[in-house]
């Protein structure tokens, strides 16, 4: 299974504003730090916001801040309403699907019950677990996360 880009960096945002919940951070610094495009991230930061994970504020001394505690955002919740579908096959989607052996195919079971796996894993972790390791993430993202501003 592959998750889309944009749910990729809908976790990365995420993850930044994790290691550092109390720093209030711009979309320029996030990409800079993660070498990926603004204008691709302003999308996720606006969808971030709408669906109530993160708190924006525009202009100057603005940015964004995590509305949530880290141990309050479920991964895999962040996953779902971040994915446009889980269609893993084609006859996942029963009003596009064209598979002639669909209606007796055995694999259909299987993926679904995978899918179902995959995301019951994922609904066991927080944002809180997968920044737990903030030293090594800034380190590698070249972010001081001793100097923080507290805003």
């Amino acid at each position: 299974m592959q998750l889309t880009l944009y749910t990729d960096y809908s976790l990365r945002v995420l993850i930044y504003l994790g290691m550092r919940p109390q720093h209030r951070a711009t979309i320029a610094e996030i990409a800079d730090s993660y070498k990926v495009s603004r204008n691709h991230l302003v999308k996720v930061v606006h969808n971030l916001s709408n669906m109530g994970y993160i708190k924006t504020t525009r202009g100057r001394g603005g940015g964004m801040l995590l509305a949530y505690k880290p141990e309050e955002i479920n991964i895999g919740e962040v996953i779902q309403k971040t994915e446009p579908n889980f269609n893993m096959v084609e006859c996942f989607d029963k009003e596009s699907n064209t598979c002639p052996i669909a209606p007796g195919c055995a694999l259909i079971k299987a993926l679904k019950v995978a899918k179902s796996s995959f995301l019951d894993v994922l609904n066991q972790y927080t944002l809180a677990d997968v920044v737990a390791n903030a030293d090594e993430l800034a380190a590698l993202l070249q972010v001081d996360v001793k100097s923080i501003s507290m805003d």
